[in-house]
């Protein structure tokens, strides 16, 4: 996920974004409403990093990459990330660098690590759902979504059709990679857009992360578009809701 900034809103970047990008926004605008509609987002370099060696991730992707990402938030329902996340960049998941209202947090915590100093369990009147896959009592204020547990995780689509049933449709899953990559390899995203920064790393973190194929030919090969954003980060817009293959 793109690390949240600390200084005021890149208006500029945000207006240029308004004005030349909204066919990124049209497939999520116009959604299937009868079903969930699942977006999913990642932020990398160009050899593919998402962090160095030791973890560090902050400003790998520019300013309006974070721009970008926050009218995502701006257009859905909920906002998912995995406690991976939480627990490493402690986002607020919140609406701010772009006009438009912030969306439902949503957490996949399975094993009940979510502590109530989590910045995205503030009361600030948007609705917060931790994901869980047990009754266990929890210390914070937030809706519990239970998700029985297949294979010692909680499935992906079972996640999705739990919060469709809550009334939430558009769905954005922000983060971390290892959550985007088990939603792609469950077949429960409709479309991916991958963040490219400018910069080569060289080694670190890796980002996507699925099943292995034996063969090319099973590789996704997804209808996508290429937009450039102000500052030299490139939306790669990918069309997963055929799977294409080959």
């Amino acid at each position: 996920m793109p690390s949240q900034p600390t200084e005021p809103p890149n208006t500029k970047a945000a207006s240029t974004l308004l004005s030349s990008y909204d066919d990124l926004l049209l497939p999520l605008i116009n959604a299937p409403s009868d079903r969930p509609y699942v977006i999913a987002q990642l932020g990398q370099s160009l050899d593919g990093r998402i962090a160095t060696p030791s973890g560090e991730s902050r400003w790998i992707n520019g300013k309006s990459a974070l721009d970008h990402v926050h009218r995502l938030r701006s257009h859905v329902d909920a906002v998912v990330v995995g406690i991976g996340t939480v627990l490493a960049d402690n986002p607020r998941l919140t609406v701010r660098r772009v006009p438009g209202r912030s969306p439902a947090r949503v957490i996949i915590d399975p094993n009940g690590k979510l502590t109530p100093e989590a910045k995205c369990l503030a009361d600030d009147g948007e609705r917060c759902i931790v994901v869980r896959g047990d009754h266990l009592p929890v210390a914070y204020a937030a809706e519990t979504l239970i998700i029985p547990s297949t294979n010692g995780g909680l499935a992906p689509r079972a996640i999705m059709q739990g919060l469709f049933k809550l009334g939430l449709g558009k769905i954005l899953v922000e983060g971390g990679a290892s959550t985007v990559s088990r939603f792609i390899d469950a077949d429960a995203v409709d479309r991916l857009h991958i963040l490219m920064a400018p910069m080569i790393l060289g080694s670190g973190v890796t980002g996507l992360s699925l099943a292995p194929i034996a063969k090319l030919e099973h590789a996704l090969r997804p209808p996508t578009r290429v937009h450039v954003l102000d500052d030299g980060d490139v939306v790669f817009d990918c069309d997963l809701s055929g799977k294409s293959e080959g």
